[in-house]
């Protein structure tokens, strides 16, 4: 990967922090992946080449913030991570090709809620990403003390036609009963491309919402693993995706369970339409001092056309007794009886259409952390039915 090197970052005036330094070379270690990989399987990762694309600075605006809250940035050309942030990273050790070329690279983004402090209002982080060829590496840090409480919504948009890659990742940690809500939304434009990873902690009696709405793009893949690592901890994900055109919405799952008496909960539904596909793939992972766990995974998918391409793979790996585990996914057009009732009240085909569509995403809408964005999302939904439905 020829353009993102030492010499490239310090092209940016960087002066690299040694975790920025242990990144790269682990960049540099790590091997291309490939479909052959069974967490790669059916991506479009072969179509990807890194070595087209410039590093930029994520171009970024921040708005909802409060007294309550302290945010912090760093960008990937200040001279050095402060010793205090870079503590965040210590633990991140991932071998993972993108992960580290994030931490490599990244514009970071520190959401720090003291300790007993609720955030009244949601905070707004909007990435524009509308550089011709650019790579961004945008990294989301929100830090939830003791029985805090905080919502982030994380916007990435792009106008339709810039090609661009966006490598962003989100690190959330939620200490003894502190409440955090995290929604990402991907309006990006029909030539970008999103490799993502949502990262949470929940410890004690915490709770943990992370949320998705992916609706752009033209290849968008967001990994998200939930660990639940203090007793009684909770954690939901959820997820609405609506791919249309040639495009493709890849999501990855892990529910991990590493202490009793802990529970999660998933919820994923998506919609593919024209020649579009959408992939999911998700894994209960109950290790063996779990006991007392309970543990949901739902992935329901609507192929709306013909040449339409959906795939859902859910798994368990349970270590213990004494838990309470589900997983099940459907993947199929829709139910003709719903469309034909409709119909029969003298409803247009296509508005039945549409009707049903809308319905059936109304579940995901209905538990989005900001309730006034929902209203916006749905139309999205609705404008997007309605260029498939006259396509």
């Amino acid at each position: 990967m020829p353009v993102l090197t030492p010499d490239a970052a310090l092209s940016l005036g960087a002066t690299w922090s040694q975790v920025r330094q242990s990144a790269h070379q682990r960049a540099t270690e790590a091997s291309f992946p490939t479909t052959d990989e069974e967490i790669w399987r059916y991506s479009r990762i072969g179509e990807l080449d890194l070595a087209t694309f410039t590093v930029a600075e994520t171009p970024t605006s921040i708005t909802g913030l409060s007294d309550a809250v302290t945010v912090t940035q760093v960008s990937a050309s200040a001279v050095a991570l402060d010793p205090a942030f870079a503590d965040l990273f210590s633990e991140t050790t991932s071998s993972d090709l993108f992960n580290s070329l994030n931490l490599a690279h990244m514009d970071v983004i520190v959401i720090s809620v003291a300790r007993g402090v609720v955030a009244s209002e949601p905070i707004i982080v909007t990435h524009t990403l509308n550089g011709e060829g650019n790579i961004y590496f945008p990294r989301l840090v929100i830090d939830a003390a003791e029985n805090s409480e905080v919502t982030v919504v994380e916007r990435f948009i792009s106008n339709d036609g810039v090609r661009s890659l966006v490598v962003p990742v989100l690190d959330a940690r939620a200490a003894q009963s502190a409440r955090v809500r995290y929604l990402a939304i991907n309006e990006l434009g029909d030539k970008a491309w999103q490799i993502g990873e949502h990262h949470s902690q929940g410890h004690r009696d915490s709770d943990t919402l992370l949320a998705t709405v992916a609706l752009g793009g033209d290849y968008a893949r967001v990994s998200t693993a939930a660990r639940l690592l203090g007793q009684g901890s909770n954690t939901r994900q959820v997820a609405l995706y609506f791919a249309g055109g040639t495009q493709m919405h890849d999501f990855r799952t892990l529910q991990e369970h590493a202490a009793p008496r802990t529970t999660s909960d998933l919820l994923f539904k998506g919609a593919v339409q024209d020649t579009a596909k959408s992939v999911y793939t998700g894994l209960i992972k109950i290790h063996n001092n779990a006991k007392g766990s309970v543990a949901y995974q739902t992935n329901r998918n609507l192929t709306l056309s013909h040449g339409a391409w959906a795939e859902s793979v859910p798994n368990l790996e349970i270590e213990t007794n004494d838990v309470k585990c589900s997983h099940a996914s459907t993947v199929g057009p829709i139910d003709e009886d719903q469309l034909f009732y409709l119909e029969s009240r003298g409803v247009n085909p296509d508005v039945a259409q549409r009707l049903v569509v809308l319905g059936f995403f109304d579940e995901v809408l209905a538990q989005l952390p900001v309730g006034n964005l929902a209203t916006s999302l749905r139309q999205q939904v609705a404008n997007k039915l309605s260029i498939g439905v006259g396509a």
